[in-house]
């Protein structure tokens, strides 16, 4: 097989001194214009069909951007079938699968549906049997002026049989009905695991940039909610010179320690998300910017003061700092009007020194596009 960057270093082999989180030489990077091409001769090398989300994952693999992907693959050997790309695929890109998984969900509801309602027509044929039988015998009951022991006792049983039977019958069809109601809750438990998988970061487990522009696009639809929101954007300084550095396995970690700082140290109803690579969004309700200012802040100091060292070797990856940009909902017409400008007052702290929060209501209002320029570094 051949070789793919993950920037990953495997375990300590067995009897080896070396750390799980021993640092792992810079990646190599593949030219751009060469990712492309790479990436489909391996497929045609492994015998891997041509598929677009084949490709996707091949792609993730060989450019290092996703380590314990690139691990997966690894693990396939020299011939993976696409069953087994597929549940990669499932595990790794969750919100490309939606449609199918809510395909199946609706096929599932629609049969167990057709089978309660098939079930529910027997059971009213049942009862409407047992009431025949009911009228008929008080009709019969009516009629006569005398009725014999022998006739009494022939009615009586007719109609214990009748009523035993009807009884059997339902203690059937609530069993049956409680089976469907389980398994249509385990349909509804799998839909709820899928949404959940499709608005979570893998890396950080925390929400992600799918579930972040559901969330602002959400604070425009009432203008009530406009005035007291705020979006506050985060990003790592000079990250690429950690990974290049340290490798991708310590750049993981220090994203997903800084997520866990971001997601630890402030109220419940604020919403944290990474949006990708080494950025991370928040959205603040019913504060006012000073107060929204003051959570950035210290959240800022707390990745500050935070030392990132690997506890089994003493390597000290720091110092990590972060950025921040923060502009209120009011200050901006839409949801993407409000990334831009919170984005604008991100740039501003980065060219300012780093390491800083920066307001959009500070910036002067001819403030040029010279930002769209701006380059993670």
């Amino acid at each position: 097989m051949l070789p793919i960057r993950t920037g990953l270093t495997a375990g300590p082999e067995q009897g080896s001194n070396e750390s799980p989180m021993q640092p792992a030489a810079a990646p190599q990077q593949m030219p751009q214009k060469d990712t492309a091409g790479t990436v489909l001769a391996t497929m045609r090398k492994l015998g891997v069909t041509g598929l677009p989300r084949n490709y996707e994952i091949f792609y993730e693999a060989l450019t290092g951007s996703n380590p314990a992907l690139g691990l997966a693959v690894i693990a396939l050997g020299n011939h993976p079938t696409q069953h087994q790309l597929d549940d990669i695929s499932r595990r790794f890109f969750a919100q490309h699968h939606g449609q199918g998984v809510v395909e199946q969900a609706r096929e599932v509801v629609a049969r167990e549906l057709e089978e309660v309602a098939a079930l529910l027509r027997s059971e009213r044929t049942q009862v409407e049997k047992y009431g025949r039988i009911l009228n008929e015998t008080s009709d019969g009951l009516s009629s006569r002026s005398s009725i014999s022991r022998e006739l009494l006792h022939k009615i009586v049983g007719a109609v214990a049989t009748a009523t035993s039977s009807t009884l059997e019958r339902g203690k059937l069809v609530e069993s049956a009905l409680s089976d469907k109601s389980a398994e249509l809750e385990a349909v509804k438990c799998k839909l709820e695991e899928y949404k959940r998988l499709a608005d979570t970061d893998p890396l950080t487990q925390i929400l992600n940039r799918r579930a972040f522009d559901k969330e602002i696009a959400r604070i425009y639809s009432n203008r009530k909610d406009i005035l007291f929101n705020a979006l506050i954007l985060a990003d790592i300084d000079n990250f690429k010179k950690i990974n290049d550095r340290f490798g991708h396995p310590v750049g993981d970690r220090i994203i997903r320690t800084i997520a866990d700082i971001f997601q630890s140290s402030v109220r419940r109803d604020v919403f944290v998300a990474r949006t990708g690579g080494e950025e991370f969004a928040m959205i603040v309700e019913g504060s006012s910017e000073d107060t929204t200012v003051e959570i950035a802040e210290r959240l800022r100091k707390l990745v500050e003061q935070t030392r990132f060292v690997d506890p089994a070797t003493g390597a000290d990856y720091g110092p990590v700092t972060v950025s921040m940009g923060i502009c209120m909902a009011n200050e901006a017409d839409t949801a993407d009007d409000l990334y831009i400008k919170a984005d604008r007052a991100l740039y501003r702290s980065k060219v300012g020194g780093r390491n800083r929060v920066t307001r959009h209501s500070s910036l002067p209002n001819h403030s040029s596009n010279k930002w769209l320029l701006y380059r993670k570094d």
